[in-house]
């Protein structure tokens, strides 16, 4: 094989920052995937998950948007009620369930299982099965026996993950993806950087993103001696 057809050939890394409760992270993670799985070259394209909380200072104890809502900005709940309605319509256009009674809370914990699941070879895994049942309203993943349960499915051992909720292991890795999105300049969320050549906040088209991999792939190519 010449050096051409390797490099061209090449896996593409795409990093995407998101957090388990951000609506935004959910629709635009599978619009990502639709767009790379609608290409020819798909087992090319490598996601990475990395950690960004959108809420940092939310409580650990669970509670409904609402609440969470009226506690950071005061007012009613109606406001974030409309967008949620909103962005359900939206979901469910694209085939996506999307309940409104599902429970916010500090997510930093489930970002580090992440990363052992990261570790492991199942991090996007991990991450899209947690995420995908919770906007379904089908579990609650501040129950950290439901994510041991979560991860006995795709295969990591449930045991490590309650050993790593009594800990503080992988804090620092949580800690320093969000160190390094905010020096990329993270706007809002998703933000998903392209083989380290191109950013995009927040949730893009399907078409937008494709247009990105064809981006990627002519670049990789055109760059080769």
């Amino acid at each position: 094989m010449s050096s051409k057809e390797t490099n061209a050939a090449a896996p593409i890394v795409i990093e995407v920052w998101a957090d388990l409760s951000c609506p935004w992270c959910y629709v635009g993670k599978h619009r990502l995937q639709r767009a790379i799985d609608s290409r020819a070259d798909a087992d090319r394209f490598q996601v990475k998950l990395r950690s960004f909380e959108l809420n940092p200072n939310a409580p650990h104890t669970p509670e409904t948007i609402e609440s969470a809502f009226i506690r950071s900005h005061g007012g009613n709940a109606n406001v974030v009620l409309q967008a949620e309605r909103q962005i359900q319509a939206l979901s469910q256009r694209e085939g996506l369930p999307f309940s409104l009674d599902r429970l916010n809370a500090n997510t930093f914990d489930f970002h580090r299982v992440v990363h052992y699941a990261e570790e492991a070879g199942k991090g996007l895994e991990f991450f899209s099965r947690v995420q995908d049942r919770f906007f379904a309203g089908e579990i609650n993943p501040f129950d950290a026996e439901v994510l041991a349960q979560v991860a006995a499915e795709v295969g990591l051992s449930a045991d490590r993950v309650r050993t790593v909720l009594t800990s503080d292991e992988y804090a620092d890795a949580v800690r320093a993806d969000t160190h390094e999105g905010q020096a990329l300049g993270i706007q809002g969320m998703p933000f998903t950087v392209f083989d380290r050549r191109f950013a995009a906040s927040g949730a893009q088209s399907v078409e937008a993103y494709g247009q990105v991999l064809d981006n990627l792939v002519t670049d990789a190519t055109d760059g080769v001696a």
